[in-house]
């Protein structure tokens, strides 16, 4: 699919050459019909010569309204550049010729329009002068085709060339990347509600999918879509589409606001960009300039750092940084178009390299280089460059934010794998990387975890484990993340075999010297009197090491017997239930020394372990005569 824009000077005729091409008239406002003039974006369709039907934007042409011009061309894949035969080029042509050519659209043709005013030899010469005009411009090698739209004459061909034009340009219909649409036009229909258009700039949008509404975060659903007025249950990328939402009023969307899926895309108030000054440019770009940032649908005001001068002559490219005022969502490489706000004039534009970047510092050698990288563009260094931050990313993340397709971004990161540039933490079934980190962040993150895990078993030298949370945490990674390098880690030995927490692989929790100590002067207490042991004054931790390491067994916060004394304890009162069936607490306490204290806290411990229970006075063996016993006491 593809959408043609319109271009050129007010009162050019281009308004008049889309209603006769289309039979749909592109000024939609009472007051454009009654002023003859367009004022905003207007929308059509037309079914060429081959049999492709493609999308139809018609812009204002005039200087007081390029920022609706601006809303509308950011999405299309040729252009019609506009100009009258009997008025040459003008003003607003040339501004909207340096707009199409920081936009990127190459593809396109010019139309002289009005050709029935002039004759043969003025024709010619107004063919000569756009050709010499447009020499050193993206439209260099554009077909020049004469047309009148009140005679009809030319018309023909023109729909032949531009058939021929768009047979040249690569296809957006291939459903790469998730869907993300720009919105132009934000309107309510009774018995609809919310509907919204815009041009699909990528991926596949179906009715049925929920929509994150960028950048303030609103959610909606699509209700239903429409493609040239016709009712589709999906539409492909290069496709005008209308989206009738649900859950959100039109009162809530405005033009520039962008549609994705929920958590494709992160708002930023700052973005590296290549920019380029326009040679007709009537003054340079200076440091710090309060500049209009235009891209997608969307206008926001910004402040630019320059970062390698001080200003930017018409006519130079360098590399900026541009302050917003507000949050935008956008991808690497979108276009986009800076205008000084007043006097009101098209100063320069190019290409997004890192929509959310660091704050960089002026005149720094690596902060040009990294965004020279970004700007040649390889699939390699777009990957590198988004695995910059040394975090681990999945690879439907890195398609995200690179703005590679799946098979380019798999070829360059097998490549970048080879050259040990990149680490694959996981792999699927047909061995291609799933997770992915930069060769140098894989050995920070390596180190920062052996670093973190090894203070907390200096810390804590009883605690068998850190905990999984806690080093996450500390390392700030992402759940998923996280799970992926404990896994790699595992099972390249770093980490041991620890369940439910994390520990370096030999790591075996021991008492301190002091507290071995503590430990041996309290046993040597228990020697004397195993029946009636002193309280423990161990911290949690030595007390939770001793039970672990089966030295104590714990009958009551306060008392801890030695594991030889309580194993004693337990085999006699096994004895006296297999013997006489049943044992008093007094038994107990006679049998072996101690206090009614202690008897009592065996004995209940005993019961809650399910060994015995109380009957009456007594205890008796927890299994014995269950009959009529419905559950534990």
């Amino acid at each position: 699919m593809y959408v043609i824009g319109t271009a050129g000077h007010v009162d050019h005729g281009k308004s008049t050459l889309v209603k006769t091409l289309t039979g749909i008239d592109p000024d939609r406002w009472e007051e454009e019909q009654r002023r003859e003039m367009t004022i905003d974006l207007g929308f059509a369709w037309l079914q060429l010569p081959s049999g492709r039907v493609v999308s139809v934007i018609d812009v204002p042409g005039h200087e007081r309204f390029i920022k609706n011009m601006l809303a509308g061309v950011g999405g299309i894949d040729p252009a019609l550049l506009i100009i009258a035969a009997d008025e040459s080029v003008m003003p607003q042509t040339e501004e909207h010729l340096a707009i199409l050519d920081l936009l990127g659209v190459r593809g396109g043709l010019v139309v002289l329009t009005k050709a029935d005013l002039v004759d043969a030899e003025w024709l010619g010469l107004v063919r000569e002068d756009v050709g010499e005009r447009l020499r050193q411009t993206s439209f260099a090698d554009a077909p020049i085709v004469a047309v009148s739209a009140r005679s009809g004459a030319g018309l023909a061909e023109l729909l032949e060339v531009l058939d021929a034009q768009i047979d040249r340009l690569p296809t957006r219909a291939d459903a790469r990347g998730a869907p993300r649409m720009s919105i132009d036009r934000t309107f309510t229909i009774g018995g609809f509600g919310t509907v919204v258009t815009g041009t699909l700039l990528d991926g596949r949008l179906r009715v049925g999918d929920e929509l994150e509404i960028l950048p303030g975060g609103a959610r909606a659903r699509v209700r239903g879509l429409q493609t040239h007025q016709q009712k589709v249950e999906s539409a492909l990328p290069g496709t005008r589409v209308a989206v009738n939402l649900a859950g959100i009023s039109h009162h809530d969307l405005a033009r520039g606001d962008l549609l994705a899926l929920p958590g494709q895309l992160r708002p930023t108030e700052r973005i590296d960009v290549q920019l380029r000054v326009i040679s007709g440019a009537t003054r340079p770009i200076v440091q710090n300039a309060r500049l209009d940032l235009f891209v997608g649908a969307a206008e926001v005001a910004c402040r630019i750092t320059l970062l390698d001068r001080d200003e930017l002559l018409p006519g130079e490219e360098s590399w900026a940084q541009l302050r917003l005022e507000r949050p935008i969502a956008v991808m690497r490489g979108d276009r986009y178009v800076v205008r000084l706000p007043s006097p009101s004039e098209t100063l320069g534009g190019g290409r997004i390299l890192d929509p959310p970047p660091a704050r960089h510092r002026r005149f720094r050698a690596e902060v040009s280089a990294a965004l020279a990288a970004l700007a040649r563009g390889t699939p390699a260094d777009l990957l590198l460059q988004t695995l910059a931050d040394g975090r681990p990313q999945p690879f439907e993340q890195l398609l995200r934010t690179s703005g590679l397709d799946a098979s380019t971004a798999a070829a360059a990161g097998q490549q970048l794998c080879e050259a040990q540039q990149l680490v694959p933490l996981a792999l699927d079934a047909a061995g291609t990387p799933t997770w992915l980190i930069a060769t140098a962040g894989w050995e920070r993150l390596h180190q920062a975890l052996r670093q973190h895990v090894g203070d907390y078993h200096t810390r804590f030298p009883l605690r068998a484990t850190m905990p999984r949370e806690e080093l996450r945490s500390r390392l700030a990674l992402s759940a998923a993340a996280f799970d992926v390098v404990i896994t790699v880690l595992s099972g390249h030995g770093v980490l041991g075999n620890a369940g439910s927490g994390i520990r370096l692989s030999g790591f075996q929790p021991a008492p301190t010297p002091a507290q071995r100590d503590q430990i041996d002067a309290w046993l040597a207490a228990c020697r004397s009197t195993p029946y009636s042991p002193p309280a423990p004054e161990f911290a949690p931790d030595l007390q939770a090491w001793l039970i672990e390491q089966g030295l104590v067994v714990r009958i009551a916060p306060d008392i801890l017997f030695t594991d030889s004394a309580y194993t004693e304890m337990l085999a006699w009162v096994n004895r006296q239930l297999e013997q006489h069936g049943s044992l008093t607490v007094a038994q107990f306490r006679d049998r072996f020394g101690s206090s009614r204290k202690y008897a009592l806290a065996v004995l209940e411990y005993l019961d809650a372990r399910r060994i015995t229970r109380r009957d009456g006075d007594s205890r008796v063996a927890y299994a014995a005569d269950r009959s009529a016993y419905a559950g534990p006491e």
